[in-house]
């Protein structure tokens, strides 16, 4: 049954207006819908019944074949009525209905004879119609009349036909391409909205064409377009064009930047913010270009059209992202937003304003920012905060007030989301802002006392487990910790305990008191918690002794986690109880999904190593396991990393082939994975030659050929090389697949005795730095920075010359070294001149490497960068250093 539409009446607040479509049933409808057989049709009756059907259909109502098929034949009889309001609704039935192919031939002529008609109201919707159900054969036989149409006098007939052109694009390009010339001639029409729709017609015709496409704005900006809409089209046009055209080198100048603004000036309101908002969206857009469209939407943040200040004032928030001192002459006008009846506006003004207000209008600002917060949503609050935050870090001096403010809003009704935004942001002034540690930390104790989300107290007991203790007096947070082990649940007890341990590690004055503490804890009735004191207590040397804690349970309490959680899962389930412990060293440590599988044929499962290894063991087991049984390679050592497969051949070739490298402490083992496409041919002794003329540092020492390569089953042959260890040694290889051929009898499937030698000639392949570094994270960058220490830290600078955008700059680093991002930095906020990306890993060795990477981008694009490598080993650092110099 369709659902009730219910609205509150305005003016009577007690009675309430009912849909009239409320408690209509389908049943009921196609009852009624036989009227449409009537001899004697009652337009308006039959209107009833199709407004019916049409508000079933948009509901969601299904139709059963045979339901939709008698409505569809039922609806094409009132083609007989002359009524026009009924002919217009046959349209809209039709056209929801989507008939069949073999059911639109039975209205075909009548909406070809209405498209032909002498009213323009039957043209325009027969047309559109049409378009929506037929196919590509009927509609070479209209095309004719489309044509017409598009150049059609009335406005109405014209639109239609462009509109339907633009969905036919989708469906026939082809035959809608031919139209270029009556669509080319609609763009002149006088007619507002028949300019608007062929423009966008004619620049879907030409848009993979650049040169078509900037020579129709380099024509249409003179000019000659009238229509407001239009215009706004042609601007964005312009916007791509001037994108992907740059800068004038000789001059300095954009093209088409006068006609942006001269838009600026123009008398339609939607074409005047048009213009400006593709100014401020300019790539590398300077404070020069930017005035003119700034003092534009000023203007707009005093209409009195909601719409207007709405969009202004959303603009002008994104341009203080990146250009903050240029909106810093609005603020006077934004500061009167902030009571504005809209609560969208009224919250953009405010974030607007904390982005690009100095520090003496912080405390003002915070005033009426207290009455703002209690009117708005959740999700705007959130906005709010984040802004806060970032205004906090730009004003270090005012974090009193503004961590005062964030502790009151965290003390009053609101949603999870909504809490975590303000507890994140504490957290992130805390770590940023020293200063601010002790009342921020008092204030995260305070809100835990009446958290009401789990996942907020632990996160923030966690926290204060790290933090705390390095405080001027750790003893008064023990309150608020023993307390959550008394009254909370066992999620938020276990990390309660968690958190004392860590006290009791690093305050040795502490410590009688906390194992009073976590003795009490091995009576609780949760066993997490229970295993939890224990551990610590042993950990600790829970016999009541004061000493000081040794450097490996500091390092078992706060250490980061540099295990992959998904890989220390699949160890566990292998691990066969035995009197030899588990060993988590034994853990793959690189974080990459599963190798992509090789090409095979349905229903035939491939050998060796070609395969994905079966769950759960995991890749980098399944590779060492097979290449440590292969005698040649018994002798390696233990499997550093493998790398993803890498094609050296092209798809649809004769002989597909994949190579992993296989990296050692003093060995790469590269493992072609070979792959016979051709069903005539077996092939035998095959072998991978490679030349290694430009690896200097490599020396080939064993290879291990595959016998037989029957069709289309995998198989694998292998090389190893020596190379010096602990060195990063790199190199080109060039690959040539040799082999013996012999023909397969289709019939019998055997292969002849004779054979003929051939090869195959490879891609190249090559070892590069970043194939002797794994991608290891932790879980708290911070915190394992300062535990690395500075003694091994070796920083530099380095200019990465001319970029498009820091993005493309962080990337090319990240690829290069092959390390871990960290804690999401690995994305560039867009239009950001500067930015920071966390990298961590595992160099060959084991050794573990943190980076800080901090880039910078000038006007003239040009990229520079600060690299901080710490490390467990000085040589590692340097060794960072030296790829990037290099690369």
């Amino acid at each position: 049954m369709a659902q009730p539409l219910v609205k509150k009446d305005d003016d009577r607040d007690d009675e309430m207006d009912f849909s009239p479509f409320y408690g209509i049933e389908k049943g009921a409808v196609l009852q009624e819908a036989r009227v449409f057989n009537d001899p004697q049709l009652d337009p308006r009756r039959c209107s009833q019944v199709i407004t019916k059907l049409l508000y079933l259909l948009n509901q969601g109502e299904s139709f059963t074949k045979v339901e939709a098929t008698e409505v569809f034949f039922a609806v094409t009889k009132l083609f007989q009525s002359k009524d026009v309001g009924l002919r217009r609704m046959v349209y809209l039935m039709i056209k929801d209905l989507s008939p069949s192919a073999d059911e639109v031939i039975i209205v075909t002529s009548s909406l070809m004879k209405d498209m032909n008609s002498r009213t323009d109201m039957y043209r325009a919707n027969a047309i559109r119609v049409l378009c929506r159900i037929t196919d590509g054969t009927l509609l070479t036989q209209i095309e004719r009349y489309l044509k017409q149409a598009i150049v059609d006098k009335n406005p109405v007939v014209a639109s239609a036909a462009l509109v339907s052109g633009i969905h036919l694009l989708q469906t026939n390009p082809e035959i809608v391409k031919r139209w270029s010339n009556e669509v080319q001639e609609a763009v002149q029409s006088r007619a507002a909205l028949v300019q608007f729709h062929a423009l966008g017609l004619l620049h879907q015709i030409r848009q993979n064409d650049r040169l078509a496409v900037s020579k129709l704005v380099t024509s249409l900006t003179r000019g000659s377009v009238r229509s407001p809409l239009a215009q706004c089209l042609l601007i964005r046009y312009t916007s791509q064009v001037i994108r992907e055209s740059g800068m004038n080198n000789q001059t300095g100048e954009r093209p088409f930047y006068d006609y942006l603004d001269g838009c600026l000036r123009h008398k339609a309101e939607m074409v005047i913010f048009e213009a400006a908002r593709a100014i401020t969206e300019l790539n590398g857009v300077t404070a020069r270009e930017l005035t003119p469209a700034i003092t534009v939407l000023q203007l707009f943040l005093s209409s009195s059209k909601p719409v207007l200040r709405f969009a202004a004032v959303r603009t002008l928030n994104k341009v203080a992202m990146t250009h903050p001192l240029a909106v810093t002459n609005c603020n006077i006008d934004m500061e009167s937003l902030i009571s504005d009846q809209n609560r969208s506006i009224a919250t953009l003004a405010i974030t607007t304003l904390l982005k690009t207000g100095n520090e003496s209008s912080v405390d003002r600002l915070m005033k009426q920012i207290t009455n703002f917060m209690s009117d708005i949503a959740d999700e705007f609050k959130i906005v709010v905060v984040e802004a806060i935050r970032s205004l906090c870090l730009k004003f270090p001096l005012k974090y009193r007030s503004l961590m005062n403010f964030l502790s009151n809003i965290l003390r009053e009704e609101g949603g999870f989301d909504y809490k975590k935004a303000i507890v994140d942001s504490i957290v992130i002034l805390i770590r940023d802002i020293p200063d601010a540690k002790e009342s921020g930390l008092l204030h995260l104790c305070e809100f835990i006392e009446d958290c009401e989300f789990t996942y907020l107290s632990t996160q923030i007991l966690h926290f204060l487990g790290n933090e705390g203790p390095k405080t001027s007096d750790p003893s008064k947070y023990i309150r608020y910790i023993y307390n959550r082990v008394i009254l909370e649940n066992a999620t938020v007890r276990a990390a309660a305990v968690s958190t004392l341990a860590k006290f009791g590690a690093m305050v040795d004055s502490l410590k009688p008191r906390i194992f009073v503490l976590l003795k009490r804890c091995l009576f609780d009735n949760d066993d997490e918690v229970r295993d939890r004191a224990t551990l610590y207590l042993n950990t600790l040397g829970g016999d009541g002794t004061v000493v000081e804690t040794d450097s490996e349970a500091k390092e078992f309490l706060f250490g980061s986690f540099d295990v992959p959680l998904g890989n220390m899962e699949t160890s566990l389930k292998n691990y066969e109880p035995s009197e030899e412990p588990f060993d988590i060293n034994a853990v793959p440590k690189e974080v990459k999904s599963q190798p992509l599988a090789e090409k095979k044929a349905p229903g035939k499962k491939p050998t060796g190593l070609g395969a994905p290894p079966s769950a759960p063991t995991s890749a980098a087991d399944a590779y060492e396991k097979t290449l440590l049984s292969i005698p040649e390679f018994a002798s390696f050592g233990k499997l550093f990393k493998s790398s993803a497969p890498v094609e050296l051949t092209e798809a649809e070739t004769e002989y597909a082939v994949t190579v992993i490298k296989h990296i050692f402490s003093n060995h790469v083992v590269f493992q072609y994975n070979c792959t016979n496409t051709i069903p005539e041919q077996l092939l035998e002794n095959v072998i991978v030659v490679v030349d290694s003329s430009e690896a200097e540092e490599f020396a080939e020492v064993a290879s291990k050929p595959l016998r037989s390569l029957p069709y289309d089953t995998p198989g694998q042959t292998y090389v190893a090389f020596e190379k010096p260890e602990g060195v990063t040694a790199v190199g080109k290889f060039s690959n040539v697949l040799r082999f013996i051929v012999k023909e397969v009898d289709p019939s019998t499937g055997e292969a002849e005795d004779d054979g003929v030698e051939d090869e195959y000639q490879l891609e190249d392949l090559e070892v590069v730095a970043a194939d002797y570094i794994l991608k290891v994270g932790v879980s708290n960058f911070r915190n394992a920075w300062e535990s690395m220490g500075p003694d091994c830290e070796r920083v530099d600078e380095y200019g990465l010359g001319p970029r498009e955008n820091l993005a493309e700059a962080v990337n090319a680093v990240i690829n290069l070294l092959g390390l871990q991002p960290c804690e999401g930095t690995e994305v560039v906020p867009n239009n950001s001149r500067s930015h920071t990306c966390l990298l961590s890993g595992v160099y060959i060795g084991n050794v573990k490497v943190l980076v800080r990477l901090s880039v910078g981008i000038d006007a003239q694009k040009e990229v520079a960068m600060k690299l901080a490598v710490r490390s467990e080993d000085e040589s590692v650092s340097e060794a960072i250093h030296e790829i990037v110099a290099s690369g």
